[in-house]
């Protein structure tokens, strides 16, 4: 008897202590439960308190963005890009403006440049056919006048014009050529001007001896050697046909043994001419 109260003592016992650990998990249990709603009650509170406050605050108070900047920063930036870009047009367009301008009054500078060229060179080229026409006709109008030949002194020919044959030279005792005349005349005998003139040259010829050249119109040249005087002309002065040019005498070496003659040369542009084709003797 005493034994079976035992056994259901120690039943009971067990019991109580398996029902009191439930009670206390289940107070416990509610306890956490409990605290978690407080606690997210007031998370819940803060954040509403939170909105509120940032939908009842000034308009100027400023909100952190997600980039770290305030609304009113990125406004400003956005409306200093907006800005930017709109003078940065503005610039380009008013450089491009600008350089069309250039442009346009380069291509006009250079167009007005290229058509001033062109009528200075047509100018200069006008001008230049101009003066070659004028310099041909001039020479032309030079080589086609007449120039009338008269004799220097009349007299013998007793040398004739040999260019291309020999004479006979009593002088040198040999047959040579001859590019002028020979007219026979008294010693001191006077010698003109064939035609009209500038006296070119006076001078002592260590073959003709004393000489005087005269030039004429259209290439023509007279030469007067052998003579004694020659100082009635000097050199460029204008003389007349039929003006004196010296007297007659026997300078000339390559001629000393002849009689006293006047050796004369007809020539035009350097070519030596008959004188008895021009003039009668």
């Amino acid at each position: 008897m005493g034994e079976h109260f035992n056994e259901n003592e120690e039943k009971l016992t067990k019991g109580m202590i398996i029902s009191g650990i439930v009670i206390i998990a289940i107070l416990v249990t509610t306890l956490i439960v409990y605290l978690v709603n407080v606690n997210n009650s007031n998370t819940n509170e803060g954040v509403l308190e939170e909105i509120g406050e940032v939908r009842n605050s000034d308009d100027s108070e400023r909100v952190s963005t997600p980039m770290g900047k305030t609304v009113d920063e990125a406004s400003n930036e956005i409306n200093e890009v907006t800005n930017s870009n709109a003078q940065s047009n503005t610039t380009n367009e008013t450089n491009t403006a600008n350089a069309t301008n250039t442009a346009n009054a380069t291509n006009t500078t250079n167009t007005t440049s290229t058509n001033t060229t062109s009528k200075t060179k047509e100018s200069e080229n006008t001008s230049k056919t101009n003066k070659t026409e004028n310099t041909t006709k001039t020479e032309k109008d030079v080589e086609e006048k007449e120039v009338k030949f008269t004799c220097p002194i009349k007299g013998e020919i007793i040398r004739e014009f040999a260019p291309d044959s020999l004479v006979y030279s009593n002088t040198l005792e040999e047959w040579i050529t001859h590019s002028g005349i020979d007219i026979k005349a008294d010693k001191t005998s006077v010698i003109t001007a064939a035609a009209d003139g500038e006296v070119e040259s006076i001078k002592n010829d260590p073959r003709y001896g004393l000489t005087v050249i005269v030039k004429h119109d259209s290439g023509f040249q007279t030469v007067y050697a052998n003579l004694l005087t020659a100082e009635f002309v000097v050199e460029g002065e204008k003389i007349e046909a039929g003006q004196t040019i010296g007297t007659v005498g026997n300078t000339a070496t390559f001629e000393i043994s002849d009689d006293y003659h006047l050796h004369f040369e007809l020539l035009k542009n350097g070519e030596y001419l008959n004188p008895t084709s021009y003039m009668q003797f």
